[in-house]
């Protein structure tokens, strides 16, 4: 492995560190090399989403999100990832959607709540 590469790899991992933290932009900027040197990684666009998502950058994670997906359109955490940002966006109806087909993919408990979230909130938002 390379100098840059191992780099890249320990500053991933302090990215990864420092999303479990719940210290985003710290990660961010930990990742911000890596970012540059691998665009089109999937591990780091969904890593970056997440830091996104967490610090609010909803806009931008929404980008990272749909980044992976363009990758690797099957990639059930990016739908499940996605759904989520577009809920914090209000924007149920798209959120469904991914949510919808993440739970078909994977019917993992997480992505089952998170579509139930979703389709209440449209529910009780069409019967006002």
């Amino acid at each position: 492995m390379t100098g840059d590469a191992q780099e890249n790899v320990e500053a991933f991992r302090r990215a990864e560190s420092l999303v479990a933290q719940r210290r985003p932009l710290d990660a961010l900027a930990a990742l911000e090399p890596v970012l540059d040197a691998e665009p089109d990684k999937s591990s780091v666009l969904l890593l970056a989403g997440r830091a996104y998502f967490i610090s609010a950058q909803l806009r931008r994670a929404e980008m990272a999100f749909r980044r992976v997906l363009e990758l690797d359109p099957t990639d059930h955490y990016a739908l499940f990832a996605l759904g989520k940002t577009l809920q914090r966006m209000s924007r149920l109806t798209e959120a469904q959607t991914q949510l919808r087909l993440a739970v078909a993919m994977h019917p993992d408990p997480a992505y089952q709540e998170a579509l139930g979230e979703v389709s209440a909130r449209i529910s009780v938002e069409r019967d006002r």
